[in-house]
């Protein structure tokens, strides 16, 4: 769900976890698609 950027508390609530960062640890691996395309919106000229 996270992948496909579901926000993480309903995330949370739908595995049954007790603890967010349970979610984030087990579900939240970052992939190197995600970080390129994170990079990537970024608006340089505006930092």
């Amino acid at each position: 769900m996270l992948s496909l950027r579901a926000p993480v508390s309903p995330t949370q609530a739908i595995a049954r976890h007790a603890d967010v960062d349970i979610t984030l640890s087990i579900y939240a691996h970052t992939n190197l698609d995600a970080m390129r395309e994170a990079v990537d919106s970024i608006e340089w000229e505006d930092l």
